[in-house]
């Protein structure tokens, strides 16, 4: 597919609003557009959790069927993660590589195959870069600029404390977009960047819901569809047999026998599948 260059005054208005906007862009692939659509930028660790990568598919298929647009980086780990979770529920993503669009120059090559997933699911590649650059250490946090620019609210999966990824929650914060973040667990590290986060005012994700009303959509509850006790974990039926009635936390992790943190990581997930809520310090089946 041909690449081609759209210059400053091309720009989606969004990304002009922000400081030093690029004076120009290359383009390989098909730029969504819609009066509707809402551009969301998923970021996080290239070393994720499985919960990490379980609450990001499971938080982006629930955005199926909304005109929502996933923008990411083509990097490995949650960007690659959140761009197939996309592809795989019939969403647009638009890829930013820290690199130019030649495929010799991609970064990273092993993602050369998802690029060209995107780009045959009606998606695209950006870059400010020539096409033949190859990707430096500073050419990432010159990326994210763009990255944040063009999307109206930024969800960060995980983050270490001093992970490259807050560089993008920063520069939403700069720009007036909304930062969203999935709440992690005390106890990993690789949580500590999004718990820091909300305690900075990030809005908490637990829902493909929070998403939505975060992004401007009027989201109409619907009956919950009948869980097939098959697609449960033996952990998560474990939990719900003990929720005959409401419990604390504490009381709950104690009567499982699970580590708090492994029980912890399991209520995070039956918390975002739907599966259970707190409400009032207690936690109780929501379905």
């Amino acid at each position: 597919m041909k690449q081609r260059t759209l210059k400053q005054s091309e720009l989606p208005e969004r990304l002009l609003e922000i400081p030093q906007p690029p004076k120009e862009i290359y383009i390989e692939g098909t730029f969504p557009v819609g009066d509707d659509l809402k551009f969301l930028a998923v970021v996080g660790s290239r070393k994720h959790t499985n919960y990490g990568k379980d609450a990001c598919e499971k938080l982006i298929a629930g955005l199926k069927g909304y005109p929502v647009v996933i923008v990411s980086g083509l990097a490995l780990g949650i960007d690659s993660v959140a761009h197939r979770a996309a592809l795989d529920n019939g969403l647009k993503t638009i890829a930013i590589p820290g690199s130019g669009l030649d495929r010799h120059a991609i970064h990273p090559q092993t993602n050369v195959g998802l690029a060209e997933r995107i780009l045959k699911n009606g998606g695209c590649l950006l870059s400010e870069y020539k096409p033949d650059f190859r990707a430096t250490l500073w050419s990432f946090p010159q990326r994210n600029r763009i990255m944040a620019g063009l999307s109206h609210a930024v969800l960060v999966i995980e983050a270490e404390e001093k992970s490259g990824t807050l560089i993008t929650a920063r520069l939403a914060t700069d720009y007036n977009r909304d930062v969203l973040t999935l709440p992690g667990s005390i106890f990993s590290k690789s949580s500590n960047g999004t718990n820091m986060l909300l305690r900075m005012g990030a809005t908490p994700i637990r829902h493909s819901a929070d998403i939505l009303e975060a992004l401007g959509f009027e989201v109409v509850p619907e009956i919950r569809e009948k869980i097939d006790e098959a697609d449960l974990t033996k952990e998560e039926k474990k939990m719900l047999s003990l929720l005959s009635e409401p419990l604390t936390k504490d009381e709950l992790i104690y009567r499982s026998g699970f580590g708090t943190i492994e029980a912890n990581i399991i209520l995070s997930m039956m918390e975002i599948k739907g599966l259970i809520k707190e409400t009032l310090g207690e936690i109780r089946r929501a379905i």
